[in-house]
């Protein structure tokens, strides 16, 4: 019988996937995931953990109910609206501390507010539109915001999407869209270049793409080219599917993502000049996205454009946050589903989400209806509650499917940021829990070493600290006072009194972390599980050191 150790790299890559059998993925699909929650496949390789979230404000937006529009403009500064007492829609601006009123609706029962940013005189300004009222509109300078009235026009009273298109406002309610002479977004003069279009179909949402205007409705997509009201040109994409959530639909790595009835699609560019691809993006995970897209009606999406990513939540009132879904789509090419990467997340409650790229830093906020704003990729914890990230294979045969093999050591690399202890778990032969008769090995601990190595803004760091105890005399030791470590033996004893381990600068962390195994199997199924407030990490690469047995 041979027993001559061989060695398997799994190189994590791929993503998630559940479109194939298990043997089939397996096989075919070594180091993606049948489960990968709260990991993003990472641009530079692997699987990294998910940063947290934290309250941008620990000061409550005033209202009841779910907070209704968030508009980041900078990071320093959310816009956000939010319901009174009497039901009226308010809008608040904030710089991270209390939030200032600017102005109130004049309708009740005002639904999301949604918005776009444009500067044709200068200044950066916002649209909101609620589907109530009439349009609002955010002055950067001077923090103010003023609603349209009649005298501008009763056509766009309770407009639902908005977007600016060739130096003109875009306005759709119902089956029209209404436009703005030029370089205005509240003159509905026909006689200066204003007027509407029809569509036939209940537009769903507007994005501006590639010089061209589309147009979602529920059921077909078509696309405004031209420049003035003189040229206007409308055209179909498609007559025969649409889509059905308008606040789904963002521009990601040179593509649109939007929610059509059939899963998250993909309108892109083709080389065919006018053409355009409308892949099914999500049909790699097909049976995860079915299982999300059905518990609810509601959506929100937002764009990390570092790292060309899209994430999309769903919303279910009644759902404990540490149950919230969502997705997080990658993209590793330019166009089309092709190299497309996706993951879970687990815990991000969203109902409104914005982000904006400005300068070198980019600011992702959402809210829901406890009324506290949160910025995204901030911290390694979920506003101080842990993150439980979970990383599964798929049952690899290695080589033969009906050949045991002995496994004795996994060797795990990884690119750790600050401390990281995660569980593994190796599971044997399609396992399906405590009914399956294989013998599945415990859990295993894979933690980074060196205590006193510490990361700068991990929260166990503390740089610039005093030396000093409350008496104001030296830290202490049994040779005197601490005057420099490492020359100095400790221990050492900080402000407070208590044992005090000192930061080492520049110390560098474990990458190779082996761990002997026991068990055999014919298929093996690799699990990695965090469920901690500990920074993020990567990983890269296991390797199983393992024997073939001869075929019984």
């Amino acid at each position: 019988m041979a027993t001559q150790w061989q060695t398997f790299p799994v190189e994590f890559k791929g993503g998630l996937m559940s479109n194939l059998s298990p043997l089939q993925h397996g096989t075919n699909a070594i180091g993606s995931a049948t489960i990968l929650q709260n990991f993003e496949a990472n641009k530079e390789g692997g699987y990294s953990k998910i940063r947290g979230f934290e309250k941008y404000s620990t000061t409550e937006v005033p209202g009841s109910g779910s907070i209704l529009s968030v508009k980041v403009i900078s990071s320093g500064r959310i816009v956000v609206a939010r319901k009174n007492a009497n039901n009226f829609t308010q809008y608040y601006y904030g710089t991270g501390t209390n939030w200032n009123s600017m102005a109130t609706s004049a309708a009740t029962n005002g639904g999301k507010a949604r918005h776009v940013l444009y500067n044709l005189e200068g200044t950066d300004k916002v649209v909101f539109v609620d589907g109530t009222n009439f349009p609002a509109i955010y002055n950067t300078s001077g923090n103010t915001l003023t609603f349209m009235t009649s005298s501008n026009s009763t056509d766009v009273l309770g407009a639902e999407h908005v977007a600016i298109f060739k130096n003109h406002a875009f306005y759709a309610k119902g089956n029209t869209v209404f436009f703005t002479s030029p370089f205005t977004v509240d003159d509905f003069d026909t006689g200066l270049g204003a007027g509407s279009i029809n569509v036939a179909s209940n537009i769903t949402g507007l994005a501006v793409f590639r010089d061209q205007l589309i147009i979602f409705t529920e059921d077909s997509i078509k696309r405004l080219t031209g420049s003035s009201i003189a040229d206007w040109n409308l055209s179909p994409i498609t007559d025969r599917i649409g889509c059905i959530n308008g606040d789904t639909i963002q521009e990601v790595g040179g593509d649109i993502m939007y929610l059509a009835p059939d899963g998250i699609r993909l309108l892109s560019a083709t080389d065919r000049i006018g053409d355009f691809g409308l892949d099914i993006a999500s049909d790699v995970i097909a049976k995860d996205a079915t299982t999300f897209l059905s518990q609810t009606s509601t959506f929100c999406s937002v764009v990390l454009k570092e790292k060309a990513q899209y994430r999309i939540f769903a919303y279910v009132t009644s759902e404990q946050e540490e149950a919230a879904k969502g997705l997080i789509a990658t993209k590793f090419t330019s166009q089309g589903a092709e190299g497309m990467a996706w993951s879970t997340t687990k815990g991000i409650k969203a109902f409104v989400a914005d982000s904006r790229y400005n300068t070198t830093q980019e600011t992702l906020a959402f809210a829901n209806e406890d009324g506290y704003i949160y910025v995204m990729e901030s911290g390694a914890s979920f506003n101080g509650l842990p993150i439980e990230a979970i990383y599964e294979s798929p049952y690899m045969p290695i080589t033969d499917p009906q050949v045991r093999k002995t496994f004795y050591k996994v060797t795990l690399y990884a690119e750790p940021t600050g401390n990281m202890d995660l569980a593994l778990n190796l599971k044997y032969d399609f396992s399906t829990g405590s009914s399956n008769q294989v013998l599945q090995p415990a859990t295993q601990s894979v933690a980074s070493t060196g205590s006193s190595v510490f990361i700068f803004g991990a929260s166990n760091s503390k740089f610039a600290s005093s030396n000093r105890i409350a008496d104001n005399s030296l830290l202490t030791s049994p040779n005197g006072p601490w005057l420099s470590y490492p020359d100095q033996a400790g221990p050492f004893y900080n402000e407070d009194n208590e044992l005090f381990t000192p930061s080492t600068f520049g110390g560098e962390l474990d990458k190779v972390y082996p761990t002997n195994v026991v068990g055999s199997g014919k298929t093996v199924a690799l699990r990695f599980e965090d469920f901690s407030t500990n920074p993020t990490f990567t990983l890269d690469t296991a390797l199983f050191e393992y024997s073939q047995e001869d075929r019984q």
